[in-house]
Protein backbone atom coordinates (compact mmCIF):
# COMPACT_ATOMS: atom_id res chain seq x y z
CA UNK A 1 0.00 0.00 0.00
CA UNK A 2 1.29 3.26 -0.63
CA UNK A 3 0.36 7.08 0.37
CA UNK A 4 1.65 10.52 1.40
CA UNK A 5 2.86 11.36 4.83
CA UNK A 6 0.36 14.77 5.81
CA UNK A 7 2.31 15.11 9.47
CA UNK A 8 4.86 13.79 11.80
CA UNK A 9 5.06 14.52 15.41
CA UNK A 10 7.08 12.88 18.29
CA UNK A 11 8.14 9.55 15.86
CA UNK A 12 4.39 8.98 14.69
CA UNK A 13 4.05 10.14 11.05
CA UNK A 14 0.53 9.98 9.67
CA UNK A 15 0.13 8.92 6.26
CA UNK A 16 -2.76 9.50 4.08
CA UNK A 17 -4.04 6.50 1.20
CA UNK A 18 -6.32 7.45 -1.20
CA UNK A 19 -9.50 6.23 -1.20
CA UNK A 20 -8.45 4.48 2.77
CA UNK A 21 -8.00 7.44 5.04
CA UNK A 22 -5.54 8.53 6.93
CA UNK A 23 -2.95 5.50 8.95
CA UNK A 24 -0.84 6.62 12.38
CA UNK A 25 2.30 4.83 11.33
CA UNK A 26 6.07 4.09 12.98
CA UNK A 27 8.83 4.34 11.05
CA UNK A 28 11.11 1.33 10.52
CA UNK A 29 14.18 1.24 12.76
CA UNK A 30 16.30 0.82 9.09
CA UNK A 31 15.82 4.20 8.34
CA UNK A 32 17.36 5.22 11.28
CA UNK A 33 20.25 2.81 11.04
CA UNK A 34 20.02 4.69 6.86
CA UNK A 35 20.10 8.21 8.92
CA UNK A 36 17.16 8.86 6.84
CA UNK A 37 13.94 11.00 8.44
CA UNK A 38 10.73 10.90 6.99
CA UNK A 39 9.46 13.90 6.19
CA UNK A 40 6.04 15.46 5.60
CA UNK A 41 5.24 15.51 1.72
CA UNK A 42 7.31 11.77 1.46
CA UNK A 43 5.37 9.49 -0.65
CA UNK A 44 5.90 6.19 1.21
CA UNK A 45 4.80 2.16 1.47
CA UNK A 46 3.29 0.79 4.30
CA UNK A 47 2.30 -2.00 6.00
CA UNK A 48 -1.63 -1.58 7.62
CA UNK A 49 -1.24 -3.71 10.90
CA UNK A 50 -4.64 -2.63 12.02
CA UNK A 51 -7.39 -1.64 9.93
CA UNK A 52 -9.76 -0.62 12.90
CA UNK A 53 -7.62 1.64 14.47
CA UNK A 54 -6.18 2.80 11.26
CA UNK A 55 -2.37 2.17 12.94
CA UNK A 56 0.84 0.98 10.23
CA UNK A 57 4.48 0.97 9.78
CA UNK A 58 6.05 2.82 7.02
CA UNK A 59 8.50 0.24 4.90
CA UNK A 60 9.94 2.60 2.06
CA UNK A 61 10.19 5.91 1.54
CA UNK A 62 9.70 6.07 -2.10
CA UNK A 63 12.91 8.64 -4.05
CA UNK A 64 11.86 12.30 -3.36
CA UNK A 65 12.22 14.91 -6.17
CA UNK A 66 12.95 17.92 -3.94
CA UNK A 67 13.06 18.92 -0.66
CA UNK A 68 12.35 22.23 1.20
CA UNK A 69 14.02 22.72 4.94
CA UNK A 70 11.55 25.40 6.04
CA UNK A 71 9.26 24.40 6.16
CA UNK A 72 10.22 20.77 6.23
CA UNK A 73 8.34 18.91 3.47
CA UNK A 74 9.32 16.75 0.36
CA UNK A 75 7.76 16.72 -2.98
CA UNK A 76 6.36 19.90 -3.34
CA UNK A 77 5.18 20.57 -7.06
CA UNK A 78 5.17 24.63 -6.33
CA UNK A 79 4.99 27.38 -4.30
CA UNK A 80 1.88 29.72 -3.52
CA UNK A 81 3.20 33.17 -2.48
CA UNK A 82 -0.07 35.55 -1.31
CA UNK A 83 0.51 39.27 -1.19
CA UNK A 84 -2.18 42.26 -0.65
CA UNK A 85 -2.16 44.05 -3.73
CA UNK A 86 -3.55 46.78 -1.60
CA UNK A 87 -2.93 46.46 1.94
CA UNK A 88 -0.62 46.37 3.36
CA UNK A 89 1.21 47.59 0.59
CA UNK A 90 3.37 44.62 -1.65
CA UNK A 91 7.02 44.51 -0.41
CA UNK A 92 8.01 43.61 -3.72
CA UNK A 93 11.89 43.02 -2.65
CA UNK A 94 10.48 40.41 0.17
CA UNK A 95 8.32 38.46 -2.69
CA UNK A 96 11.71 38.66 -5.18
CA UNK A 97 13.55 37.06 -1.74
CA UNK A 98 11.22 34.34 -1.75
CA UNK A 99 11.07 33.97 -5.19
CA UNK A 100 14.54 33.40 -5.41
CA UNK A 101 14.86 30.68 -2.92
CA UNK A 102 12.36 28.73 -4.58
CA UNK A 103 13.90 29.44 -7.88
CA UNK A 104 17.02 28.25 -6.78
CA UNK A 105 15.69 24.64 -5.89
CA UNK A 106 13.80 24.16 -8.83
CA UNK A 107 10.36 24.92 -7.29
CA UNK A 108 7.94 26.71 -9.50
CA UNK A 109 6.58 30.05 -8.27
CA UNK A 110 2.99 31.07 -8.79
CA UNK A 111 2.29 34.61 -7.53
CA UNK A 112 -1.17 35.37 -5.66
CA UNK A 113 -1.81 39.04 -5.77
CA UNK A 114 -5.14 38.96 -2.81
CA UNK A 115 -7.35 42.11 -2.09
CA UNK A 116 -8.17 43.18 -5.43
CA UNK A 117 -11.16 44.50 -5.04
CA UNK A 118 -9.43 47.82 -2.99
CA UNK A 119 -7.25 48.30 -6.20
CA UNK A 120 -7.75 49.82 -9.51
CA UNK A 121 -7.31 47.77 -12.22
CA UNK A 122 -4.42 50.16 -14.40
CA UNK A 123 -2.29 49.43 -11.05
CA UNK A 124 -3.37 45.89 -10.96
CA UNK A 125 -2.19 44.87 -14.49
CA UNK A 126 0.92 46.98 -13.58
CA UNK A 127 2.02 44.69 -10.71
CA UNK A 128 1.02 41.91 -12.34
CA UNK A 129 3.24 43.19 -15.16
CA UNK A 130 6.24 43.15 -13.07
CA UNK A 131 6.52 39.06 -13.33
CA UNK A 132 5.29 38.59 -16.78
CA UNK A 133 8.61 37.57 -18.03
CA UNK A 134 9.77 35.87 -14.75
CA UNK A 135 8.57 32.38 -15.54
CA UNK A 136 6.22 32.73 -12.79
CA UNK A 137 2.01 32.31 -13.17
CA UNK A 138 0.52 35.28 -11.82
CA UNK A 139 -2.84 35.92 -10.36
CA UNK A 140 -5.23 38.76 -9.41
CA UNK A 141 -7.71 37.61 -6.56
CA UNK A 142 -10.68 39.11 -4.46
CA UNK A 143 -12.21 37.00 -1.65
CA UNK A 144 -15.10 39.53 -1.69
CA UNK A 145 -15.84 39.56 -5.61
CA UNK A 146 -14.62 35.85 -5.85
CA UNK A 147 -12.40 37.51 -8.50
CA UNK A 148 -9.49 34.94 -10.30
CA UNK A 149 -10.47 32.07 -7.33
CA UNK A 150 -11.44 29.54 -10.23
CA UNK A 151 -8.50 29.93 -12.06
CA UNK A 152 -6.21 29.59 -9.15
CA UNK A 153 -8.16 26.55 -7.62
CA UNK A 154 -7.24 25.08 -11.41
CA UNK A 155 -3.48 25.61 -10.99
CA UNK A 156 -3.61 23.65 -7.74
CA UNK A 157 -5.64 20.86 -8.77
CA UNK A 158 -3.43 17.59 -8.48
CA UNK A 159 -0.63 19.22 -7.07
CA UNK A 160 0.73 19.70 -3.69
CA UNK A 161 1.12 22.95 -3.00
CA UNK A 162 3.06 25.66 -0.54
CA UNK A 163 1.07 28.63 0.36
CA UNK A 164 3.38 31.38 2.06
CA UNK A 165 3.21 34.75 2.02
CA UNK A 166 3.85 37.76 5.27
CA UNK A 167 0.95 38.28 8.03
CA UNK A 168 -2.08 40.62 7.08
CA UNK A 169 -2.65 39.46 3.20
CA UNK A 170 -5.55 37.19 3.85
CA UNK A 171 -3.78 34.14 2.78
CA UNK A 172 -5.99 31.88 5.01
CA UNK A 173 -9.40 33.64 3.74
CA UNK A 174 -7.90 32.67 0.28
CA UNK A 175 -7.41 29.19 1.12
CA UNK A 176 -11.05 28.78 3.10
CA UNK A 177 -12.35 29.90 -0.29
CA UNK A 178 -10.53 27.90 -2.47
CA UNK A 179 -11.81 24.75 -0.68
CA UNK A 180 -14.30 25.45 1.71
CA UNK A 181 -15.25 21.93 1.64
CA UNK A 182 -11.94 20.78 2.83
CA UNK A 183 -12.95 22.61 6.45
CA UNK A 184 -14.70 18.94 7.57
CA UNK A 185 -11.98 16.79 6.71
CA UNK A 186 -8.88 18.87 7.97
CA UNK A 187 -10.95 19.24 10.99
CA UNK A 188 -11.39 15.49 10.93
CA UNK A 189 -7.54 14.73 10.27
CA UNK A 190 -6.52 17.00 12.83
CA UNK A 191 -8.39 15.79 15.36
CA UNK A 192 -7.02 12.36 14.46
CA UNK A 193 -3.64 13.50 15.05
CA UNK A 194 -4.01 15.81 17.96
CA UNK A 195 -1.67 14.39 20.39
CA UNK A 196 -1.66 16.39 23.83
CA UNK A 197 -0.69 19.93 23.73
CA UNK A 198 1.83 20.49 21.18
CA UNK A 199 2.27 24.29 21.04
CA UNK A 200 5.12 23.89 18.30
CA UNK A 201 3.73 25.08 14.69
CA UNK A 202 4.41 21.15 12.41
CA UNK A 203 4.44 21.28 8.64
CA UNK A 204 1.04 19.47 7.74
CA UNK A 205 -0.46 18.68 4.69
CA UNK A 206 -4.40 18.52 3.96
CA UNK A 207 -5.50 16.36 1.12
CA UNK A 208 -8.71 17.71 -1.06
CA UNK A 209 -9.10 15.09 -3.16
CA UNK A 210 -7.95 13.82 -6.68
CA UNK A 211 -4.10 13.86 -5.78
CA UNK A 212 -4.54 17.85 -4.51
CA UNK A 213 -2.58 18.93 -1.72
CA UNK A 214 -1.88 21.96 0.48
CA UNK A 215 0.05 22.88 3.41
CA UNK A 216 -0.36 26.45 4.67
CA UNK A 217 3.33 27.72 6.22
CA UNK A 218 3.22 30.82 9.16
CA UNK A 219 3.45 34.19 8.12
CA UNK A 220 6.92 35.67 7.30
CA UNK A 221 8.12 38.98 7.45
CA UNK A 222 11.95 38.58 6.48
CA UNK A 223 14.06 36.19 4.73
CA UNK A 224 17.62 35.89 4.21
CA UNK A 225 19.19 35.27 0.78
CA UNK A 226 20.30 31.95 0.03
CA UNK A 227 23.58 30.68 0.09
CA UNK A 228 24.68 31.74 -3.64
CA UNK A 229 27.21 33.01 -5.34
CA UNK A 230 26.81 36.66 -6.63
CA UNK A 231 28.10 35.51 -10.08
CA UNK A 232 25.36 32.85 -10.00
CA UNK A 233 22.25 35.38 -9.28
CA UNK A 234 22.08 36.33 -12.78
CA UNK A 235 21.40 32.35 -13.53
CA UNK A 236 17.96 32.91 -12.23
CA UNK A 237 16.41 35.55 -13.96
CA UNK A 238 14.66 34.38 -16.81
CA UNK A 239 13.81 38.04 -18.12
CA UNK A 240 17.78 38.59 -18.67
CA UNK A 241 18.25 35.43 -21.15
CA UNK A 242 16.43 37.03 -24.35
CA UNK A 243 19.78 40.02 -23.53
CA UNK A 244 22.77 38.64 -21.83
CA UNK A 245 24.11 37.54 -25.11
CA UNK A 246 24.77 40.80 -26.31
CA UNK A 247 26.73 41.92 -23.48
CA UNK A 248 30.35 43.18 -24.60
CA UNK A 249 31.42 40.87 -21.57
CA UNK A 250 30.93 37.14 -21.35
CA UNK A 251 30.75 37.14 -17.32
CA UNK A 252 28.98 40.32 -17.38
CA UNK A 253 26.89 41.07 -14.04
CA UNK A 254 24.74 43.27 -16.04
CA UNK A 255 25.37 45.94 -13.07
CA UNK A 256 28.35 48.22 -13.79
CA UNK A 257 29.49 47.09 -17.46
CA UNK A 258 29.82 49.12 -20.37
CA UNK A 259 27.60 47.77 -23.71
CA UNK A 260 25.67 46.02 -21.23
CA UNK A 261 22.50 44.14 -23.47
CA UNK A 262 20.24 43.63 -20.21
CA UNK A 263 21.01 47.04 -18.67
CA UNK A 264 19.99 48.18 -22.40
CA UNK A 265 16.49 46.41 -22.24
CA UNK A 266 15.86 47.51 -18.64
CA UNK A 267 16.44 51.30 -19.61
CA UNK A 268 13.86 50.47 -22.67
CA UNK A 269 11.35 49.25 -20.05
CA UNK A 270 11.46 45.80 -21.77
CA UNK A 271 12.53 44.63 -17.86
CA UNK A 272 10.86 45.29 -14.50
CA UNK A 273 12.72 48.64 -13.01
CA UNK A 274 11.40 46.67 -9.53
CA UNK A 275 13.05 42.80 -10.72
CA UNK A 276 15.88 44.97 -12.06
CA UNK A 277 16.22 46.81 -8.81
CA UNK A 278 15.89 44.10 -6.38
CA UNK A 279 18.39 41.81 -8.39
CA UNK A 280 20.78 44.60 -7.82
CA UNK A 281 20.16 45.14 -4.37
CA UNK A 282 20.61 41.34 -4.26
CA UNK A 283 23.60 41.31 -6.05
CA UNK A 284 25.21 44.15 -3.43
CA UNK A 285 23.79 41.98 -0.36
CA UNK A 286 25.76 38.98 -1.62
CA UNK A 287 28.81 40.68 -3.09
CA UNK A 288 29.04 42.23 1.09
CA UNK A 289 28.48 39.09 3.15
CA UNK A 290 31.45 38.58 5.42
CA UNK A 291 33.99 35.04 4.00
CA UNK A 292 34.79 32.88 6.69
Amino acid sequence: MQGKIVRGIAGFYYVNVSDFGVVECKAKGIFRNQNVKPLVGDNVCLEVLDREKMLGNITEILARKNKINRPAVANVDQAVVIFAASFPKPNLNLLDRFWLMMEMQGIPTVICFNKADDKERAELDELAGHYEKSGSRVHITSTVSGEGIAKLREDLSGKTTVFAGPSGVGKSTVMNTLFPEANMEIGEISGKIKRGKHTTRHSELFYLGQGTYVMDTPGFTSLALPDIEKEELKEYYPEFLDYRDGCRFLGCAHISEPDCQVKQAFSEGMISPVRYENYKQFFEEISSRKKY
